[in-house]
């Protein structure tokens, strides 16, 4: 009887610990940047000067002051220590401060 009652101990004890072992803590999502919407994208247009594509998309994330022609916007959703989704704009401007073009960059866990 005694062998039986630590076999069951020994047992309760060896599930208890390779249950907890699958719980993971709960990883908020963090986003970070511009929010990038397809149709504030579809807004822009060649010719538009700085205060425009302000309006339209907020203040860039990245204004190096020496590349003063190119603006960039990045949204990222990260869990924990892995990236889900990020996605990039970058806004060329000419030397008249007009928008000259742009890029857009997408990428995410499922490509």
């Amino acid at each position: 009887m005694k062998q039986l009652t630590r076999t069951f101990y020994i047992l309760s004890l060896v599930f208890i610990i390779s249950s907890c072992s699958s719980f993971s803590p709960y990883k908020v999502p963090v986003l970070q940047g511009n929010i990038i919407e397809d149709e504030d994208v579809d807004k822009l247009a060649i010719g538009q000067t700085q205060d425009q594509v302000q309006f339209i998309l907020g203040t860039a994330v990245i204004k190096d002051p020496f590349h003063e022609s190119r603006w960039d916007y990045i949204n990222s959703v990260q869990i924990g220590d892995e990236v889900v989704t990020e996605k990039r704009l970058t806004v060329f401007f000419d030397e008249n401060g007009l928008v000259k073009n742009w890029i857009t960059v997408n990428s995410s866990e499922e490509d």
